[in-house]
């Protein structure tokens, strides 16, 4: 008999929990080897701190994502069940030596970094991003690289950094419709997050952003996100279930069925986005190495 696990099994009753998000229980041989590696090399993945629904899958092929930066956002976004509060250490000058390491141990080819919010620094930890792209480069040769960043609160000079040393792909996430950012996503701002993404696309580098659905949103105000991707020259959409991490954080409002995520691609890539990556178990850096 085959276990599965609840994705979401601290986000509401057992019968409002469609079939479609239950995935396997992580395990197998190339898991173990890759949790070891990060564990060895005292790393931190978004699979586990965003407790991920796709950590069996991706760990059981030999892919992670790299979270840096530390383990401690100074965002409290009501849906992320990273933890929250003030860092109290400064960059980790070591970091992009033990990721290069980790993502050379484990084969890799395509390499995906993420990292918390360090607002409490003007740079962001910009200079850490770049560091890991230069090191990793160094490191495996023919590499490509994802980085999905922070709004760096409108810093440019802080982005300029990281496109300084640019990855194949600069990924930011949108997160959800702009009426929801109140509650959903305080500290940032939606138009500031499309300029970003905007600035990423006039530097020639390939831009992708994310969103999750489930979350009170309207496929009216989705389709509208959709075009001001488009305007803003966006790549590559992301869309994905919002899953309750826990009951203190933002609870889902409806669980969008698969067809409705089919629908989503569709509309998106007619808008003209070049690719829409979409579905219930969807995340940011999900099949990452098909965005290129």
């Amino acid at each position: 008999m085959i276990k599965e696990l609840d994705v979401i099994e601290k986000a509401g009753p057992a019968e409002r929990r469609p079939d479609w998000l239950r995935v396997k229980l992580p395990s197998g041989e190339k898991f173990k080897e890759v949790s070891k590696t990060i564990r060895e090399n005292n790393l931190n993945t978004v699979c586990s701190e965003a407790r991920c629904p796709n950590m069996g899958e991706c760990w059981g092929a030999g892919t992670a994502t790299f979270m840096i930066l530390g383990d401690v956002c100074t965002r409290s976004c009501s849906f992320c069940a990273v933890k929250t509060g003030r860092p109290v250490q400064g960059l980790d000058w070591d970091e992009p030596r033990r990721v290069a390491d980790a993502a050379s141990k484990m084969k890799l080819k395509h390499v995906v970094l993420t990292s918390v919010n360090r607002d409490e620094r003007k740079d962001g930890g910009a200079p850490i991003f770049a560091e890991c792209h230069k090191v990793l480069r160094e490191t495996i040769e023919g590499v490509t690289i994802e980085s999905l960043i922070p709004d760096f609160r409108g810093v440019w000079d802080a982005l300029q950094i990281v496109i300084d040393t640019p990855p194949n792909v600069l990924s930011h996430n949108l997160e959800t419709m702009p009426r929801l950012y109140r509650t959903v996503r305080p500290q940032a701002k939606y138009e500031r997050s499309l300029e970003l993404l905007k600035r990423v696309k006039e530097k020639g580098i390939r831009s992708k952003t994310g969103i999750m659905v489930g979350l009170g949103e309207t496929r009216e105000e989705v389709i509208q996100l959709m075009q001001d991707c488009v305007d803003h020259n966006v790549d590559v959409l992301t869309i994905g279930q919002y899953m309750q991490p826990t009951k203190m954080h933002h609870p889902v409002v409806e669980w969008v069925h698969p067809n409705q995520f089919a629908e989503y691609k569709e509309i998106g890539e007619a808008l003209g986005l070049d690719h829409v990556e979409s579905g219930p178990l969807v995340r940011s850096s999900y099949h990452a190495e098909r965005h290129l």
